[in-house]
């Protein structure tokens, strides 16, 4: 085996990093999405019966399918129906929706955890229900939310990967690139990896930022900032 070769990466290194980019952006945007869908879908079924009933397929299917399959189905298969949307629109809608699923649980269980009984004394205050879930429960629901949200976040940052079959140039598909190019396998993919590490330490150094800021759960259990 050749010596390690640290030229190939600073010769690629801004490929590389453009890759990190694309992979930053695509994760932002999805995980946008998929947070207003998990809200409000985690909503609807914590305090609806007949709605929970209603998006339960919704959850089911986007958590038992893998997310590959549903990236495939959304470029390749729905094109055969007349319904065709850009490889980009395909990472944000597959990603958003498959971690809209997982999100709405997260959601769902964050709410349970705030004591019905507040809502109660909310509206014995003269709030609406709307007042006292926007007032009372979310910000509470938040609090315990924030932890496994930075792991969602950090789950969809290397799912991400995903999206080089749909032919988008992220971190993953630019280090398969620079490898055809340079037959330097060993070098090119411990750079990918040490980027998406990168990454991922940040989410977790940022998520345990934010359990200080407010002061979610008193002593924040460490294992949960493990991705």
């Amino acid at each position: 085996m050749n010596d390690f070769q640290i030229e190939i990466i600073i010769h690629n290194h801004r490929e590389l990093l453009w890759g990190a980019g694309i992979t930053l952006k695509i994760t932002v945007i999805s995980f946008v999405l998929a947070l207003l869908i998990g809200t409000f879908v985690g909503i609807v079924r914590a305090r609806n019966g007949i709605w929970s009933k209603i998006f339960s397929p919704y959850v089911e299917v986007f958590r038992g399918v893998p997310l590959l399959i549903q990236l495939f189905i959304l470029y390749y298969a729905l094109p055969v129906v007349g319904i065709s949307m850009g490889n980009f629109l395909v990472a944000y809608v597959g990603i958003g929706l498959c971690g809209g699923a997982y999100i709405s649980e997260i959601i769902r269980a964050s709410l349970y955890s705030v004591d019905r009984g507040q809502e109660e004394a909310a509206i014995s205050l003269g709030m609406s229900k709307l007042q006292a879930m926007r007032h009372v429960i979310l910000p509470q629901a938040f609090r315990v939310a924030i932890p496994p949200l930075m792991n969602a976040f950090s789950a969809q940052l290397k799912e991400s990967s995903l999206v080089s079959v749909v032919a988008i140039n992220e971190l993953t598909r630019t280090g398969q690139m620079v490898y055809s190019r340079t037959f330097r396998p060993f070098e090119i993919y411990i750079a990918v990896g040490v980027l998406y590490f990168i990454m991922t330490y940040s989410v977790s150094i940022a998520s345990r930022e934010m359990e200080k800021i407010f002061h979610v759960g008193g002593k924040i259990d460490q294992s949960q900032n493990k991705f």
